[in-house]
């Protein structure tokens, strides 16, 4: 340790909370690189990886929410840090490389020109055209010249709108006549509609960037009474922010570790994944999770909101049962020869319900079986929704093997798979859904303690990143994401959700589909 951190570096690392145990793994993650996931098959409907509801399973698994969620708390969780740069990624090219005598602006820049010819419909189009008003700028006339350059600036930079610099959460989504909704609000309205217990309380968190608490804070005063006045229920909002001390290191392409003017090391946030320290102090009986930049209209909301409910229906069956087994086998545990037939029942709720790898039990003595069927069933439940591919980038269902040879059902990246292993890449392109970050969660036991998540990570499903910063090569580690590695030893279950529950915001002119304009 010594050879490489001074006692300024040490000193540096246990003001941030990191040990340096840790700090000495990510190094070594970097010199050696981490496993890529073994994908076994893509996860289905026709292999059973993939439930698909029929209507009378809508029913049903609506009706047991209402039911099963009667007395538990239940929380709406929002991964909400960061701010919605990207999604103005072609708007901050062409302000910095358009200077108005462009002849080819149409090929050149065909997402600003469509940005630009639906200006005026987008919600938050009044306070770009106030703001610049306040300037003594008019709209138009700076739109008739083609000095469109200002117009982008006045939307973007920290001065003005502020748009660039934002989080999404912040930013208007939708319009309804006169009125205007942040992404905020909207999850908010979803929330109401279906994270409401029957003393109409709404639990909502939203991680942030520390800079944009304040920020968050003063949204949520604005907007707060107005919606507990016209939904009658009393709305319980919190925050937290990503741990410092899951931060990592970086390196250069040496594996040397990078410092700063000051020779101070460089510490980047360890991705989403950092948030499963934010989830597991939350202490809700259901935990509801959906990304920030995933919501849509009223008109649009049913679909969504009878999902959600299904979804958590079938988690509080699945829980109930599981609960059930695991009393049984608390009392099984305790005598000399316990019910074979009862573990064989056991045994194949596990496989069949749960889609547990169960090894053969054939030689295992009774109380043996006991202990491996605690283990598999008292851990963490997720139910997660997939939608079908439709092309999108990112994650999605497979059955994998583990570095100790257990099958299990994980939400994959792309980046975590050998694309250069053929029949890797063969299962890749035959995978038929896709992962749009719609969970419902049970982290309690069956005797209503909170499991530590953190037990419940593979450490091995981190991946490195490489950016360029001038003529250096950056390179950072990823943790295991919130519902990839994060939780990649839970009960996992996937259920085939509409199309029309995924309508995410990814870029600006996302909000110029029919899914977010006005009905």
């Amino acid at each position: 340790m010594s050879q490489t951190f001074t006692s300024d570096d040490l000193k540096q690392i246990a003001a941030l909370g990191i040990s340096i145990e840790a700090v000495e793994r990510q190094m070594e993650n970097f010199r050696n690189g981490f496993p890529k996931t073994q994908l076994v098959e893509a996860a289905t409907v026709e292999n059973g990886g993939i439930v698909r509801m029929e209507d009378n399973d809508i029913n049903h698994y609506s009706k047991q929410y209402e039911k099963l969620s009667e007395g538990k708390t239940i929380l709406k969780f929002v991964p909400a840090s960061g701010a919605a740069t990207r999604m103005f990624k072609d708007l901050y090219a062409f302000s910095s490389s358009y200077f108005g005598v462009d002849q080819n602006f149409a090929n050149e820049y065909p997402s600003v020109k469509e940005f630009l010819e639906h200006i005026r419909t987008f919600a938050f189009f009044d306070d770009l055209k106030n703001c610049m008003k306040r300037s003594s700028l008019d709209f138009g006339d700076y739109m008739d010249r083609g000095d469109f350059t200002t117009v982008i600036n006045f939307l973007l930079k920290e001065q003005y709108l502020s748009y660039g610099t934002l989080p999404k959460a912040l930013l208007k989504f939708h319009k309804y006549g006169e009125i205007q909704r942040t992404s905020l609000e909207e999850h908010i309205i979803e929330g109401i509609e279906y994270a409401q217990t029957k003393d109409g309380q709404v639990n909502i968190h939203f991680t942030v960037s520390p800079e944009h608490r304040p920020l968050f804070k003063k949204k949520v005063a604005e907007v707060k009474k107005y919606y507990e006045s016209i939904f009658g229920v009393r709305l319980h909002i919190t925050f937290s922010e990503q741990k410092h001390y899951t931060d990592t290191i970086a390196v250069d392409e040496y594996n040397n570790p990078i410092r700063d003017d000051a020779g101070k090391l460089t510490f980047r946030p360890g991705g989403h994944g950092a948030l499963i320290e934010n989830l597991n102090e939350q202490k809700a009986d259901l935990i509801l999770v959906k990304n920030i930049d995933n919501v849509v209209p009223d008109w649009m909301k049913h679909t969504t909101i009878i999902y959600k409910k299904v979804l958590a229906g079938l988690l509080l069956e699945l829980q109930e049962k599981t609960f059930g087994y695991l009393r049984q086998l608390d009392k099984l545990s305790k005598q000399r020869n316990p019910s074979p037939a009862l573990l064989s029942e056991i045994e194949q709720f596990a496989v069949k319900e749960l889609r547990a790898d169960l090894p053969d039990t054939s030689n295992l003595a009774l109380l043996e079986r006991v202990a491996l069927l605690k283990q598999k069933l008292n851990r963490p439940m997720r139910i997660c929704g997939m939608v079908k591919n439709q092309g999108e980038p990112g994650g999605g269902p497979f059955f994998t093997l583990n570095t100790h040879g257990i099958k299990s059902l994980q939400i994959v990246e792309t980046a975590q798979i050998n694309r250069k292993d053929p029949s890797q890449e063969a299962i890749l392109s035959s995978a038929t859904h896709f992962n749009p970050v719609d969970l419902v969660c049970a982290t309690k036991d069956y005797r209503g303690r909170r499991f530590d998540l953190r037990q419940y990570v593979d450490p091995a499903t981190g991946f490195i990143s490489k950016k360029s910063k001038g003529a250096l090569t950056v390179k950072s580690q990823e943790l295991p994401g919130l519902w990839n590695g994060a939780m990649a030893n839970w009960i996992t279950i996937f259920v085939e959700v509409p199309l029309a529950t995924f309508n995410p915001v990814k870029t600006v002119n996302d909000l110029l589909r029919k899914e977010h304009l006005e009905n």
